[in-house]
């Protein structure tokens, strides 16, 4: 017996978010997210984006016990930017039971039409930041700390109840090289001296500090013509900053400035997290904080986050500044990176990394439905 419920007190938000853990908790490639920052990301009186988007929860239970979630946001700062009609489904789990992801995919497809959408596309967050894309290759590897993992029966449920690729992302697999490749070195050298540009020498996150808005204003523009994307609104920025300033150190974040120390590109890094948060089951406490710290200070494996540069400074060799540095600067002797997911149309981005050892070793997929009669 199926029965669905709205996610709307906080016994219920308990339940949503820690329902991956009980339906992965034998699955050695799923990366719990980070349970504080899931709970203030889907509190509406927390999230900033609830500004400018409506959400709904629901949680299906079969036979009492819970077999899956999901998310049906409207960002209207997209309908706004794109022109569409379409709402968004997201944090999305479930058994496999086609009757259980029928439930929930149906719940959020009528409370969108009731809403006006006219497609539903997804899995999407509130923003870019947010965790997106249903895995459809790559089962078989460890997940990152801020990507979705999913069972393989997943895109098979999506197939049958009508939704079809809208976008994939790819992700990558780079072996750092032990010395700087000598093309990559040139072109460095070349931008660094044709725009006058310099790193920024950091030596604490009080140095950084001063230009995390920069860097997410920069996302703003760098990013801004990639698919589904919004701009980050100012109080957005305020709420990322605070909840990733802890994460970084001033090893694993690059910024490139021009003569009047004005942005002009970054790149963000992190130590792996995947198996810290694996031990801490998403937890910071008792012992979460114990394996984070840990695995900031000692580990051989990185996750590359973002890179930007400003679309005056796109196409000019100012991005082989940024990669030059994941070789110069590898104060942790990183041996492997992971790529995060990166736009299969994107072929420029995609490109410039054939200068490095990588193999691809995952796929996700933004899937679409016409809600249309």
């Amino acid at each position: 017996m199926l029965k669905i419920l709205e996610v709307k007190n906080r016994r219920c938000l308990d339940t949503f978010v820690n329902l991956p853990l009980i339906l992965y908790k034998d699955d050695p490639y799923f990366v719990p997210k980070l349970l504080y920052d899931e709970k203030q990301t889907l509190d509406p009186s927390k999230n900033p984006a609830s500004e400018h988007c409506e959400f709904k929860l629901w949680l299906v239970y079969k036979n009492g016990v819970p077999a899956g979630r999901i998310g049906a946001i409207i960002n209207h700062n997209y309908i706004k930017k794109w022109g569409n009609r379409y709402g968004r489904f997201g944090y999305v789990d479930f058994i496999e039971d086609f009757t259980v992801a029928e439930l929930l995919f149906k719940t959020a497809e009528e409370w969108l039409i009731k809403k006006g959408m006219i497609g539903i596309h997804g899995p999407l967050g509130f923003c870019d930041l947010d965790p997106e894309g249903m895995l459809v290759e790559g089962f078989n590897t460890i997940s990152t700390f801020t990507t979705i993992y999913n069972y393989s029966y997943y895109p098979e449920f999506m197939n049958q109840l009508g939704y079809s690729k809208d976008v994939d992302w790819l992700e990558f697999e780079l072996t750092v090289p032990e010395m700087p490749s000598p093309i990559i070195r040139k072109l460095a050298y070349r931008a660094m001296k044709r725009y006058n540009l310099h790193n920024l020498e950091a030596k604490s996150k009080k140095d950084l500090k001063k230009y995390i808005p920069d860097v997410f204003k920069l996302l703003n523009r760098s990013y801004s013509n990639l698919y589904a994307v919004t701009e980050l609104t100012e109080k957005q920025i305020k709420y990322y900053t605070k909840m990733y300033l802890f994460f970084f150190s001033v090893d694993f974040v690059k910024l490139i400035l021009n003569s009047d120390n004005e942005l002009v590109a970054f790149g963000l890094a992190l130590p792996s997290l995947s198996k810290a948060m694996q031990k801490s089951r998403g937890k910071l406490f008792p012992f979460g904080f114990f394996h984070i710290l840990k695995a900031l200070k000692h580990n051989d494996r990185a996750e590359l986050l973002l890179i930007g540069v400003d679309p005056r400074f796109q196409g000019k060799g100012v991005n082989a500044i940024l990669l030059d540095n994941i070789v110069l600067n590898n104060p942790l002797d990183i041996k492997i990176a992971d790529i995060n997911p990166q736009l299969e149309s994107n072929v420029n981005v995609i490109s410039q990394w054939k200068y490095f050892d990588i193999k691809q070793n995952k796929r996700r997929r933004a899937y679409f439905k016409n809600l249309l009669p």
